[in-house]
């Protein structure tokens, strides 16, 4: 197998935001009013009052403060709660194919080659705005990329699962370079009415270009080994399709969004995940102590911490243990690069990190990574 190298990465960052506060008066009007319209039967006992939101609630949940949104208006409108992102036509880009396209030249251009070196696109992400054309098709397009392209979803794991597809593909000899792009629109498949999860998610697209190391220039990252892990579970789920949704009835349903089973997921993944890292460590002859830099999915700080913790066998020192999702909410499938794109700083050549990534699925990846000089 060739050994195959990330190159470049790319970050688009929308130019909106919303804060806690900001989203908690929204859902606490929302919950107002829900609780004045259904008086009678809250009255009567039929139903539960809807209790507030919390900036303290969130915070201590999540490690959440802000969150990157396309559309914030209708987030916060108490009538609406979802964005407002209109449809375009086929003629022109699409929304997340016009996001991987900034992430992906953000990367191009950090590259320093020509796109003709490129001869697969991979996108890979949670949501895909449409069954077919794939957008990584659409985005290929766009780029002036030659060679082939196609879609992929592993939920919150996609950009993991992605590196290694563009690592095999590079290792195998069929491209000397893949761009792998992660478009997440995470707002608009969250549930801003219900309080248990109204404030995890925001949005962001990265992008990642791996290429093989004899083809690389200096400096980059090897990939020293990939690993993939999957073990199927309802904790985490989103039931919307074409299938269940064409029906009237199936419009709007809770579970045509984001569902969770938060205390289940945390219980049964953070042990998988942090054995998972420890055995492929092992198999590659690291130490996990010693490991630099973790850059982990960003879920939630309670997870990402305890993580760090038993993989590096004790508390991370500041910096270690990278945390992003303060400022970019969960992001999905782009958190654990989003990490990795803004704190790479810092390593010798030789020196050895983790990108790891985790969710529904469950799923699971890891890629660890050695500075090149």
């Amino acid at each position: 197998m060739i050994p195959s190298v990330i190159a470049a990465t790319g970050l688009f960052t929308p130019e909106q935001s919303i804060s806690n506060a900001e989203l908690v008066e929204a859902y606490n009007a929302w919950a107002d009013r829900w609780n004045a319209d259904n008086a009678a039967q809250i009255a009567e006992g039929d139903l539960a009052p809807l209790t507030h939101s919390s900036v303290e609630f969130i915070e201590k949940a999540s490690g959440i403060k802000s969150r990157f949104v396309l559309d914030k208006a209708g987030v916060l409108d108490p009538a609406r709660m979802t964005p407002n992102i209109p449809e375009r036509s086929n003629e022109e880009l699409s929304v997340m194919a016009e996001m991987a396209v900034a992430a992906a030249r953000q990367a191009i251009a950090a590259w320093g080659k020509d796109v003709s070196e490129i001869g697969a696109v991979l996108c890979a992400a949670s949501n895909m705005p449409r069954p077919y054309p794939a957008l990584a098709i659409e985005v290929q397009q766009a780029l002036g990329i030659q060679g082939f392209a196609f879609d992929m979803n592993v939920a919150c794991s996609s950009a993991t699962f992605g590196i290694k597809t563009a690592a095999d593909f590079v290792g195998s000899g069929s491209v000397k370079a893949v761009l792998m792009v992660n478009p997440e629109v995470c707002s608009a498949h969250l549930n801003f009415r219900d309080r248990d999860s109204h404030f995890i998610f925001g949005d962001v697209c990265t992008a990642v270009i791996v290429e093989a190391a004899d083809h690389a220039g200096p400096g980059g990252w090897d990939i020293v080994g990939t690993r993939l892990q999957t073990a199927f579970s309802n904790n985490i789920r989103n039931n919307f399709g074409f299938l269940n949704n064409a029906a009237p009835e199936g419009v709007g349903k809770p579970d045509k969004l984001f569902i969770q089973q938060g205390r289940k997921v945390f219980r049964e993944v953070v042990p998988m995940v942090s054995e998972m890292i420890l055995d492929h460590a092992g198999d590659l002859g690291l130490e996990a102590s010693g490991l630099k830099r973790l850059w982990l999915h960003q879920a939630n700080i309670n997870m990402n911490e305890l993580i760090g913790k038993k993989v590096l066998g004790r508390d991370p020192e500041p910096g270690e243990n990278v945390i992003i999702l303060d400022r970019y909410a969960n992001t999905s499938s782009a958190g654990s690069v989003i990490a990795f794109h803004l704190h790479n700083d810092g390593f010798e050549a030789g020196d050895t990190g983790l990108i790891c990534s985790f969710g529904a699925g469950y799923s699971a990846g890891t890629v660890f990574v050695r500075k090149r000089s």
